[in-house]
C-alpha cells in the first residue's frame, strides 16, 4: 500500500511537472502553421484545412510525454468557418484526451479584406491513468477514485484583427477554469490567456522572401507571463519557410517547413528551459497540412 501510494505522489509530482512543462513551450505549430491552435477565432477562414502534429519531449527519458494534435477547418459560408481540434496526451501513467469543436464569425470591414473574427470552442476533457502500466496493484482505490473522475465541459474564447499584413489575436484557453474553481483548476498547469501581434512584409518581387515579425504574450497560472518574439521568413509563394521564436523563460523554438501545392510538412525542435537544459533534452515535433478548395 505505501509503495503504490508513494509512486502514485510521485506520477503525480511529476505529472505536475510535465503539464507546466508543455504549457511553457506549447505546440509550436500554433505560431505561424496552424494558428487556430492557440485561437478558435482563426478557424475556417479558407477553404478546407487539415493538420496533424506529434511532438516528443524528453526523449533520452523513460514515459516522456508526448502529444498528438488533429485539427480540421472548414469556410463553410463567406463569413463563417468551423473547426475541430483534438490533441491526445500522455506522460508516464497519465493520459488526457480533449476535444473541441469551434465556430467562428469573420465580419468584413472594408474591401482589402480586412476582418474582425469572434470564435468559440466547446467540447469535453479527459483524464485518466494507464492501469495497465502501473508498477503495482491497478485496483488501489486511490488508482480507481482517479479514473472516476468526471469528464470536464471545456472551451475556448477568441478574437482576431486580420489583414493582408497586419494580425492582432487574443484568445482565453480553457475556459473551464474561470468557472470551475475545484482542485485541479487550483494548480499552475493551464493557460490563462494568449495575445499576439504580426506584421506580414512582402517581398517587391513575385516570389520572393517575405518576413512576419511577431510578438506573443501567454500567461501560465501560478508562474510569470512568458513573452514570444521571433519571425516567419517564407521564400517562392510560401513554398519553403524558415520560423524562430524566443520565450522569455530562456528557451528557443525553430521550425523548417516545406509546402507542394496542396500539402505541407513542417518539423521544429524547442530547447529546454534554463532550469531543465542540464537534465533532459528537447522538444520534438513534426506536423503535416492539406490545404483544398482555398
Amino acid at each position: 500500500m505505501r509503495f503504490i501510494f508513494q509512486t502514485f505522489l510521485l506520477c503525480i509530482l511529476q505529472g505536475i511537472a510535465i503539464h507546466v512543462h508543455a504549457q511553457l513551450n506549447p505546440i509550436g505549430a500554433l505560431y505561424f502553421q496552424n494558428q487556430y491552435l492557440g485561437n478558435p477565432a482563426m478557424a475556417g477562414r479558407k477553404g478546407i484545412d487539415v493538420n496533424m502534429g506529434y511532438r516528443k519531449q524528453w526523449s533520452n527519458m523513460p514515459g516522456g510525454p508526448s502529444t498528438q494534435i488533429i485539427t480540421g477547418e472548414y469556410a463553410f459560408a463567406r463569413n463563417a468557418g468551423i473547426g475541430l481540434n483534438v490533441s491526445n496526451e500522455t506522460s508516464g501513467l497519465f493520459k488526457s484526451l480533449r476535444s473541441v469543436a469551434s465556430y467562428a464569425y469573420h465580419m468584413p470591414l472594408n474591401e482589402n479584406n480586412t476582418k474582425l473574427s469572434f470564435g468559440l470552442s466547446l467540447g469535453f476533457l479527459n483524464e485518466r491513468l494507464s492501469r495497465e502500466d502501473i508498477n503495482g496493484d491497478p485496483n488501489d482505490i486511490i488508482v480507481v477514485n482517479y479514473n472516476q473522475k468526471e469528464t470536464y465541459i471545456d472551451g475556448d474564447f477568441g478574437l482576431a484583427y486580420t489583414s493582408n499584413k497586419l494580425s492582432v489575436q487574443a484568445a482565453l484557453p480553457n475556459i473551464k477554469g474561470i468557472f470551475q474553481r475545484d482542485l485541479v483548476n487550483q494548480s499552475i498547469n493551464h493557460p490563462t490567456f494568449f495575445s499576439a501581434v504580426s506584421y506580414k512584409i512582402d517581398s517587391e518581387n513575385p516570389g520572393g522572401i517575405s518576413l512576419e515579425p511577431k510578438v506573443v504574450y501567454r500567461g501560465i497560472k501560478g508562474l510569470n507571463n512568458i513573452l514570444d518574439i521571433g519571425a516567419n521568413v517564407s521564400y517562392a509563394n510560401s513554398k519553403v519557410n524558415l520560423f524562430g521564436m524566443y520565450h522569455s523563460i530562456g528557451s528557443a523554438t525553430f521550425g523548417l517547413g516545406m509546402n507542394y501545392q496542396s500539402f505541407g510538412i513542417i518539423g521544429i525542435y524547442s530547447t529546454n528551459t534554463t532550469s531543465l537544459a542540464a537534465y533532459s533534452s528537447g522538444t520534438f515535433e513534426i506536423g503535416l497540412k492539406a490545404s483544398v478548395f482555398k
